[in-house]
């Protein structure tokens, strides 16, 4: 039998600081939808960087979510940890400045998709979006050996 942990906190901390991608669960047209999406992780603040375009009209709309990140090394070694919270747009540009300070350290092209089918009437597409997640709960799970709890 699979002997699976719960991970501490700041097991799971650690975790999010070392990955940077996941999935982000979000609901479009009324149903969850799931997309691989990076994250940066500034001190214990989750933040998500891209374009307008369909996510993001739906995070506006509805902004709970909820990242998932995981790290597989085969069936019975991995480790998945799940944030739920609120995403908030960053509109102060004091706070998108300080944003892509960091992600600019992790990320130097800055190059998020770009979905052409999002172009409007004057042909802008690349007009971005940095969300905050504020955390409501985060759980982990390991099969990597005794948890940090």
């Amino acid at each position: 039998m699979l002997d699976i942990d719960e991970m501490g906190q700041k097991e799971i901390q650690d975790f999010l600081q070392q990955l940077g991608y996941g999935h982000l669960g979000f609901i479009h047209e009324g149903k969850p939808y799931v997309m691989p999406m990076h994250y940066y992780l500034q001190e214990k603040d989750i933040y998500l960087f891209t374009t307008e375009g369909m996510k993001t009209h739906d995070i506006d709309a509805n902004p709970e979510v909820c990242l998932q990140v995981e790290e597989i090394h085969g069936f019975l070694h991995w480790r998945s940890v799940i944030v739920t919270g609120r995403a908030e747009r960053l509109t102060e540009q004091q706070d998108i400045d300080r944003a892509m300070q960091f992600i600019k350290e992790r990320n130097p092209t800055l190059s998020p998709a770009i979905n052409r089918t999002w172009i409007d009437a004057l042909g802008r597409a690349e007009v971005i979006a940095i969300y905050r997640i504020h955390k409501s709960e985060m759980s982990g799970r390991t099969t990597e050996g005794v948890s940090s709890r």
